[in-house]
């Protein structure tokens, strides 16, 4: 794959909160159709770098570039299912419009055509979630909303994707349906998930990147079958060359 198809380039970044580094000369490339899980310790930084990438936070120190340009400027190509989104459960709105929400587009109105309900439905519908569009976002379920939300982030069709632990609330059938979608939807977009789930590692990622300050990368090669027989482990063991049974090579100093 050649240099042009990199669709993300993160480039020797820092970010600190409160003086308290965080992320260290981090660097990462993501291409088109990559499938890159992150995964590392909590309180490793890997909801901050994806805050990063999306343009919600600024880097201290580096570059971060979204089909060339500052992750602001691509917001419109991007779409993001957050760890935890709170509503107000009493807020009179339905189903289909917080779906349509990710039709939204600087300076555009709230006007939706023809076209628009119609691809809120479809998603819905792939998402099992059809008979509820008429249903008040507040009288659902966590599971439920949360698979709205993943609607409204799905949307638009974007080329990039960008979830945070997005399957915590759903169900495990439920989890394995959305993930033969991700697969789907990554024939034509890219994916970046933070994820604790080795299933997912291993059947249905392209790479992982280890995060915990600094960024390590493993590509496809790299998924070892070893991995199906970790599953009583948390993904937390698979780091930084500390443990006799990685499943992932030694973590160099290069990135």
């Amino acid at each position: 794959m050649n240099n042009d198809s990199a669709i993300i380039e993160v480039k020797d970044v820092g970010f600190s909160y409160n003086g308290h580094p965080v992320l260290k000369g981090v660097n990462l490339t993501v291409r088109e159709e990559g499938f890159v899980a992150l995964i590392g310790p909590n309180g490793g930084g890997k909801t901050t770098l994806l805050k990063l990438m999306l343009g919600l936070l600024s880097p201290a120190k580096g570059d971060i570039r979204v089909f060339g340009k500052p992750p602001r400027e691509t917001s419109y190509r991007i779409g993001y299912v957050p760890q935890e989104i709170g509503i107000n459960k009493t807020f009179p709105i339905s189903v289909t419009d917080v779906v349509l929400m990710g039709k939204l587009r600087p300076g555009r109105r709230f006007r939706y055509s023809s076209e628009d309900r119609t691809a809120a439905q479809n998603i819905l519908e792939q998402l099992g979630m059809g008979e509820f569009r008429e249903r008040r976002i507040g009288e659902l379920s966590g599971g439920q909303r949360q698979r709205v939300f993943i609607a409204r982030a799905l949307v638009n069709e974007p080329k990039i994707l960008f979830l945070d632990e997005p399957t915590a609330s759903i169900d495990s059938r439920g989890q394995s349906e959305f993930y033969e979608l991700l697969k789907k939807l990554n024939e034509n977009a890219a994916i970046v998930m933070v994820s604790h789930d080795l299933m997912v590692i291993s059947d249905y990622v392209k790479s992982v990147a280890c995060v915990n300050q600094q960024l390590y990368y493993h590509n496809s090669a790299e998924i070892t079958e070893e991995m199906t027989d970790m599953y009583c482990c948390p993904v937390e063991l698979i780091t930084h060359g500390h443990i006799p049974h990685r499943v992932l090579r030694r973590h160099t100093e290069e990135k």
